[in-house]
């Protein structure tokens, strides 16, 4: 059975990477991958805004609708802004790439901080929240919503590492069903109130009372409650800039797919968002952030529902597999739409590695050329978040809105800066034109994230600050690692001149010996085979008595390589092998001190346990050492591998000359071959 078997049969056959390009959207996939986090979140802000209402009472519930259009005119100027980014900066940086190029490195490193904040948070929240839809329909499940929401990240990772085109293909259909429940719904409410017919939600006979302590808001209490509402609402445009962070995922022409996208999710979005907040005025609901002090009339033991659940019970009252429907595909897509995440964060930690401001190793793509490394990376931190905030989609989205509108305000400055930087040196009457019209655009979206974001920091910092202090660890991780890279890179730089190079004026060469084995042998061999200007095995005396053992059988054997013996009187292996290689340093800072290790190489895992790995624990601290080099010389034992038969073979030509076929190894190609940095075993 081939050893990669199970990560065959979970994310599928290795792709080569020649095969990227089928593995680009078209328009109809790209929308469910890029657009799920913006349109499910339309499930949950109209909500927000009606549990933020209620801490006045029913006295301020009327206001949802024009908090709900303000709402709407903000996505509406956010979508027409991300048009001209994707336009002008096709590449994948997203906002990263805009405010680093227009305000420098620094504004993009909190363009990225933000970013990597709020992808994470769209898991955790995304994740939690379509669990809580499932578990208030089966109420067996309550309990135990952290190990339902770990292994709803798990099986979506899963998903990703198979591939952006095999992903966005299995969440199409949930996507596009849900847009198809709710704005059907949408459509059957209208129908049915254009027929004078009464839809009533299950809580529109509560009455719904302010939170002790507030009673009738009014005055500035009044202003700060609506605008804490407004914030909350703007979780509807969270995911919007998903899509320019993913433009090279589109199929070509990229930039035009990736901004007719945009313009599809802002249109169904704002229909469904304005939709559910009418419906919900319509059939009154009433939600409430303490049901039982809240809503009084409801009896002791009521469980409150959401809002959008409550809403589609109402409209199709006389039609309950339309309820069913509603219900089963909003707890998917809220699930589902984490995908969104799963997209962006990869691409951009893979750009941020590619500038040295993350491990390189998210740069790279795995067997199905997806950035399998970002996309494992996000599922682990999604699920700490989720674990420390107990699966509690309430509590996460308050942190939720920080990261999103501070790259909003950093991405649009940014634009505005590049418009006018352009301008500058454009003489076409007609570009010009184009390129002030983008301008204005821009401009109006930045006065519009802007005053969402001076809100939300008004209105939510006593939770967004867990947001903000996040992306200032980040900001300064990657400061750090940026650092260390050209800091590395600088250290490594070949010289100018060949002289500045000092080569080693001797070698001194060290077997390093326990007894007398077959491994001990052929590392003797090998040293000889290099050629050094002194060789001496060295053993540890840990045993005087096989110490002495091995040397009557060195002499024995009549061995010409000097055996030098270091006392241990600690029976450390390690220590006296480290002390003795710095003191041949020491006393000769020109030699090059080459350390050759016999290695057991075994076959088996569990094996390893059989063996005290001592030569792996010696190597490790060996590395570590100026001017010394490490060699492990490997001996397979019968478990391995490599000492397994080989197949017959025939040298060049011996068919034709009638030669018989060989046996075992090839030429060059020996079961004794050398090996450095042998993965385990023994001396």
């Amino acid at each position: 059975m081939p050893a990669d078997l199970p990560k065959r049969i979970l994310i599928g056959r290795a792709l080569r990477s020649d095969k990227l390009g089928e593995t680009l959207l078209p328009k109809r996939i790209a929308l469910p991958v890029f657009a799920s986090d913006a349109l499910s979140s339309v499930a949950y802000a109209p909500e927000e805004i009606l549990l933020t209402l209620s801490v006045a009472g029913a006295s301020a519930i009327h206001f949802s609708w024009q908090i709900g259009v303000v709402v709407a005119i903000v996505m509406l100027a956010v979508v027409a802004s991300y048009r001209q980014n994707v336009h002008a900066y096709p590449s994948g940086g997203g906002d990263y790439e805009v405010a680093t190029v227009n305000h420098g490195p620094n504004s993009g490193l909190v363009v990225a901080s933000a970013l990597l904040v709020d992808y994470v948070l769209t898991v955790a929240v995304s994740t939690t929240s379509g669990v809580a839809n499932v578990v208030s329909a089966v109420p067996a499940l309550r309990g135990h919503e952290l190990p339902l929401s770990i292994i709803v990240v798990i099986l979506l990772m899963g998903m990703n590492l198979r591939g952006v085109r095999e992903s966005g293909s299995a969440f199409a259909v949930p996507t596009y069903a849900f847009m198809i429940g709710v704005m059907g719904m949408v459509a059957w409410g209208a129908i049915r109130s254009a027929l004078g017919q009464t839809m009533n939600a299950e809580s529109a006979g509560f009455h719904l009372e302010a939170t002790p302590g507030n009673g009738s808001l009014a005055g500035f209490a009044m202003v700060f409650l609506l605008l804490r509402a407004f914030s909350s609402g703007c979780a509807a445009l969270t995911g919007v800039e998903a899509i320019s962070n993913g433009v090279p995922a589109f199929r070509k022409p990229k930039s035009k797919n990736a901004a007719t996208t945009l313009l599809m999710m802002a249109s169904v979005a704002v229909v469904m968002f304005m939709g559910i907040i009418w419906l919900a005025r319509l059939t009154h609901v009433q939600m409430a952030e303490d049901p039982a002090q809240q809503l009084v009339g409801a009896a002791p033991d009521y469980h409150q529902k959401t809002a959008l659940a409550q809403i589609s019970e109402a409209v199709f009252s006389n039609f309950t597999p339309g309820f069913y429907f509603v219900a089963a595909v909003t707890g998917l897509i809220l699930v589902l739409a984490a995908n969104t995440a799963f997209n962006g964060f990869p691409v951009l930690g893979s750009i941020l590695a590619q500038d040295r401001y993350l491990p390189r190793q998210l740069h790279t793509r795995g067997d199905r050329l997806a950035f399998s490394n970002g996309i494992i990376l996000l599922a682990g931190v999604a699920i700490l978040f989720i674990i420390a905030f107990d699966a509690d989609p309430t509590r996460l989205i308050q942190l939720y809105i920080v990261g999103v509108f501070v790259s909003f305000n950093m991405s649009q400055s940014g634009m505005i800066r590049h418009w006018t930087r352009l301008l500058r040196t454009e003489t076409d009457p007609k570009k010009r034109s184009h390129m002030q019209r983008s301008r204005a655009i821009n401009t109006f979206g930045l006065v519009m994230t802007m005053a969402v974001l001076i809100v939300v920091l008004a209105t939510k910092i006593s939770h967004a600050w867990i947001a903000i202090a996040t992306m200032v660890v980040l900001f300064v991780m990657m400061k750090a690692i940026r650092s260390h890279y050209e800091r590395v890179s600088a250290e490594l730089v070949a010289a100018e001149e060949p002289e500045d190079v000092a080569p080693p004026t001797r070698v001194h060469a060290i077997v390093l010996v326990s007894k007398l084995h077959k491994p001990a042998l052929r590392a003797l061999a090998y040293a000889r085979l290099a050629r050094a200007h002194t060789l001496e095995a060295v053993t540890v005396n840990v045993d005087p008595a096989d110490t002495e053992a091995l040397r009557q059988d060195w002499d024995a054997r009549g061995i010409d390589v000097p055996l030098k013996v270091l006392d241990s009187p600690f029976r450390e292996i390690t220590g006296p092998v480290l002390d003795y290689v710095k003191n041949l340093r020491r006393n000769s800072p020109r030699d090059v001190v080459s350390v050759y290790i016999p290695e057991y190489v075994v076959g088996h895992w569990y094996e390893h346990l059989l063996h005290n790995q001592s030569a792996l624990r010696l190597k490790g601290r060996l590395l570590f050492k100026p001017g010394v080099m490490v060699t492990s010389v490997p001996w397979q034992l019968e478990s391995s591998e490599r000492r397994k038969p080989q197949k017959a073979w025939s040298a060049p030509g011996a068919v034709r000359r009638g030669e018989p076929r060989h046996q075992g190894n090839r030429p060059f190609e020996t079961s004794d071959t050398t090996r450095t940095g042998s993965k385990d075993g023994s001396s």
